[in-house]
């Protein structure tokens, strides 16, 4: 099933809005053609109209609902930023339609097509269907609107001029404003909708990027504070001792000493710098999950009661919630992230579950990536284990348990031994 259904839920949210707008514009050219080129062959029996002016009028409405497929999948292409917009295209299908709803007028004055009210149907049918598209091809609705009225005119003054009648004329405007208008709401929601997804998603990345620099230059920052002044204390006295035992000083060899130092010191803070970065506390860890799944859409529901953990426990259990965050970012496409810290039976259990999740993706069972593999060794330091797999069609659980140290420590136990 999963793998029948992987082309969908592989997706990116933007992803998913995307095609099925797409799918959605796709189907109206199959409406429009059973709906208007339906007409004339349902009414070609008994009718006037005929077999060859039901034919022609119903490949005149394929040929125009081909013609909308192709201007809306540019349209789109433009909603999400892959092409430019198809000024030419759409300039393109509303020339097609004026000439084509002008031969169907004049075939209707001539007697060629005498079904009235057949010919007024796809007239009136395809402008509507040119004006929905075009809303994929413009900004805003005061340009919808200009659509709308452009389309509706050209698509009535033939029927005026040709001489059936104002009324008639008059019919066809409202005709193609009101159902014009309507699809071209509806479509040019559509496009706003699906360009408001994407404008979120590559926010939301942004946002991931902008989080890793700025962790670069905090990383940068704390590095140039501890070196900087030192490094610049070392290159003096070091030029300084030079100086002095070229001159045969003796104060050359206590400079030198006390550039030692200064490096001894530098090695030292830096090693502090390093270790507090690599370091992960629990509680901070488990609001920046709750802030960045947050922010991400996800909803988190954080169950972590305040307990009593060696630093080493609570560094090693930050680590594993950092790490199954961002795993939960970028795999699948959650909804619902649980994170629960318990004490049981002599060890703290960590679980964090959330649903969205892929069977083929990284995190599948038989797969395991490097990061649940870098949990284990750190898990690993503090006696902990770590459990990974799935907990139904499209749940993940990540469970870490860490036993912790016996009441009273060790003093206490070599105490009742001593005492024993």
């Amino acid at each position: 099933m999963s793998a029948m259904t992987g082309w969908w839920s592989r997706r990116s949210v933007a992803g998913k809005v995307e095609l099925y707008t797409r799918w959605t514009f796709h189907l109206f050219a199959p409406i429009e053609l059973f709906t208007f080129g339906g007409i004339p062959l349902s009414r070609s029996a008994g009718s006037p109209l005929g077999t060859a002016g039901a034919l022609g009028l119903c490949l005149w409405v394929l040929a125009h609902s081909v013609l909308c497929a192709v201007l809306a999948s540019r349209g789109l292409d433009h909603t999400t930023g892959v092409r430019s917009r198809p000024v030419r295209l759409a300039a393109g299908v509303v020339a097609a339609t004026a000439t084509g709803n002008l031969v169907v007028v004049v075939l209707w004055t001539t007697g060629a097509l005498p079904d009235g009210g057949v010919n007024a149907s796809v007239v009136v049918g395809t402008a509507v269907f040119t004006v929905g598209i075009l809303s994929l091809c413009v900004d805003g609705v005061r340009q919808m609107l200009y659509a709308a009225a452009g389309v509706a005119l050209v698509t009535a003054l033939p029927v005026v001029v040709l001489g059936h009648g104002l009324l008639e004329g008059l019919a066809t405007v409202v005709a193609v404003l009101v159902g014009g208008g309507a699809c071209a709401g509806a479509c040019g929601f559509s496009s706003w909708l699906l360009g408001v997804v994407q404008e979120l998603e590559r926010s939301r990345d942004l946002k991931a990027r902008l989080a890793v620099a700025e962790e670069r230059l905090r990383f940068g920052r704390d590095l140039h504070d501890v070196m900087g002044r030192n490094l610049s204390v070392i290159a003096l006295k070091s030029e300084l001792a030079v100086q002095l035992v070229r001159r045969g000083r003796p104060e050359g060899v206590d400079q030198m000493v006390e550039v030692q130092r200064i490096a001894q010191e530098s090695q030292r803070e830096v090693r502090e710098v390093v270790r507090g970065y690599r370091e992960a506390d629990l509680r901070v860890e488990l609001e920046g999950a709750r802030g960045v799944l947050g922010a991400a859409g996800i909803d988190c529901a954080v169950d972590a009661p305040a307990l009593d953990l060696p630093a080493g426990v609570q560094s090693a259990l930050g680590w594993v919630v950092r790490e199954t965050t961002t795993n939960v970012l970028r795999h699948g496409d959650p909804r619902r992230c649980a994170i629960t810290l318990r004490a049981e039976a002599g060890e703290a259990v960590l679980t964090v579950e959330n649903d969205g999740a892929v069977r083929d993706g990284a995190a599948a069972p038989g797969r395991t990536g490097s990061g649940l593999a870098g949990l284990r060794e750190r898990l690993g330091a503090v006696d902990g284990t770590l459990e990974a797999g799935f907990e139904g069609p499209h749940s993940f659980r990540v469970t870490a348990r860490v036993p912790l140290p016996a009441p009273g420590g060790t003093g206490a136990r070599q105490e009742k031994e001593t005492v024993a």
